[in-house]
């Protein structure tokens, strides 16, 4: 049991397990009241179970499949109307290995439809409420693949660049109105992520970060003010400079006229 006071409800998706189950785990020992979220019923009431027991939080475990219509509503109806709500982890997603020859359109389209998709109306349907409150967290979960986009199969690392813009956006429109917004950068991470996309054996490589390290790092960066958050990037000046580079070359782009290079 905890005496931590409350510091009100996160509500984490993908909650089931991997990252979302560790995130559960760390906001609950940090004060937070849960709304856990998952497509596995069983396993995410057993966690709830565990976390009510360990910490004396207030767990609700709601079981929903974000990449179908009218259960991602229904999320989305408790971020609108739950005011005790002050932290939202976009974490749900899935991803793939495969290449463009080897995958089924239909199976990228779903991958969109979780990864961009719900995350988006998800972080819509919490925005407005944390802005008139004055205050609330949004972390949602990228990839180091939204930077390095040729490592893993293409629809799953344009994925992770839209949160990762999406997230720089939010920074822009939401942080002076009480809003902190974190973009976390995992590299491989040992979870049950690398079965589902068809590449078991990564997750034993010595160069893959436990699920543990990921989230206690991204809770460190989030304590820290960090913005972004890479976890397994050791020079964090690189992040810095590298995005100054990117905002100083987009200044690059106002121009009525083409490059000479295009003159015929």
């Amino acid at each position: 049991m905890t005496s931590i006071q409350s510091k009100g409800t996160a509500l984490v998706t993908g909650a089931s397990a991997g990252i979302g189950a560790i995130y559960a785990d760390r906001l609950a020992k940090r004060g937070y009241d849960l709304i856990i979220v998952a497509r596995n019923a069983q396993r995410l009431e057993a966690l709830a179970e565990k976390l009510r027991k360990e910490t004396g939080r207030n767990i609700t475990a709601v079981a929903a499949d974000l990449g179908d219509k009218a259960a991602l509503a229904k999320v989305e109806h408790i971020l609108r109307d739950d005011a005790s709500i002050t932290l939202l982890v976009n974490n749900a997603g899935v991803g793939s290995v495969a290449s463009i020859l080897q995958d089924n359109v239909d199976e990228m389209e779903a991958m969109i439809d979780l990864n961009i998709t719900a995350l988006t109306r998800l972080t819509y349907a919490v925005a407005p409420g944390f802005v008139a409150r004055g205050a609330g967290t949004i972390i949602n979960i990228s990839s180091a693949v939204g930077i390095a986009v040729e490592a893993l199969n293409g629809v799953y690392s344009a994925s992770k660049s839209y949160v990762l813009s999406f997230g720089h956006t939010l920074q822009r429109d939401l942080s002076d109105k009480g809003v902190r917004i974190q973009t976390v950068l995992p590299a491989a991470t040992a979870t049950d992520f690398w079965d589902v996309a068809g590449y078991a054996p990564q997750k034993s490589k010595p160069t893959t970060m436990s699920a543990e390290d990921l989230v206690d790092a991204a809770l460190s960066g989030l304590d820290q003010g960090e913005l972004v958050t890479i976890p397994p990037l050791h020079d964090g000046e690189q992040w810095l400079r590298w995005e100054a580079d990117r905002r100083a070359f987009a200044s690059n782009f106002g121009n009525a006229k083409p490059a000479p290079r295009y003159t015929i």
